[in-house]
């Protein structure tokens, strides 16, 4: 069996509130495998959106162990973070976090601000991408002029722009219409199906049963990992 691409080993998470500590995570161990598209769901405080900051090394576990492409980075300091954050995962957030002042294709770009990628290579490879996802004609527009879905697509190309290991995507549909969230959704699958690794956080139950996986949280605790048999 091929070594996981993520694996979190007995992974607390516990953030201080006034006198108290609040337990977001207790005691999650999981593998994550390439090419696998992986739902993580429960309610509201299960611990879904730490699991994924764990997972996209935007933040750390309080004890236990995060391994990334076979490398600890639980204990890595900031800027080691940054960097394989910025070269081996994709974030794709519900609230698409365009930067209003650029266009579609600058904001594509913005990964290349702190990578080395050869400045000749930016336009070439965010037209790219905007042309995997449909937006091709929309590259010199501002946020403000395209839809929810645009928008949402142009996110999903400047998570794809620096060619991530690790997909990973925050409530993707919850600020979109039905329609446009199933567009979105067929565009993960499709992601999916090209062999590109997806995690997403959903509370849509029509949206997780698109996962081969589901790993259901409740208290910070997994309580269910349902789905295909891992690689």
């Amino acid at each position: 069996m091929a070594s996981p691409l993520a694996s979190l080993r007995d992974a607390t998470k516990r953030y201080p509130r006034g006198s108290r500590e609040v337990v977001a995570l207790a005691g999650v161990s999981l593998d994550i495998h390439e090419g696998e598209k992986v739902a993580i769901m429960g309610a509201s405080g299960s611990g879904k959106s730490t699991l994924l900051s764990l997972l996209g090394c935007l933040d750390r576990p309080t004890t236990g162990e995060y391994f990334l492409g076979g490398e600890a980075v639980a204990g890595l300091d900031d800027d080691r973070l940054s960097h394989i954050r910025n070269r081996q995962i994709g974030f794709v957030f519900q609230s698409f976090h365009l930067i209003p002042e650029l266009t579609v294709a600058e904001n594509v770009e913005t990964p290349f601000l702190y990578g080395a990628v050869p400045l000749a290579e930016w336009r070439p490879r965010a037209l790219a991408c905007l042309e995997r996802v449909g937006l091709a004609a929309r590259a010199d527009h501002r946020p403000a002029e395209l839809s929810g879905g645009e928008a949402q697509r142009a996110a999903v190309a400047r998570a794809l722009v620096t060619k991530p290991s690790l997909l990973l995507a925050d409530e993707p549909t919850g600020n979109l219409d039905s329609t446009t969230g199933e567009e979105i959704a067929a565009l993960l699958d499709e992601l999916h199906a090209e062999g590109r690794t997806v995690v997403l956080v959903t509370h849509n139950e029509a949206l997780g049963r698109r996962a081969e996986r589901r790993i259901r949280l409740h208290d910070g605790r997994i309580a269910a990992d349902e789905g295909a048999d891992r690689p």
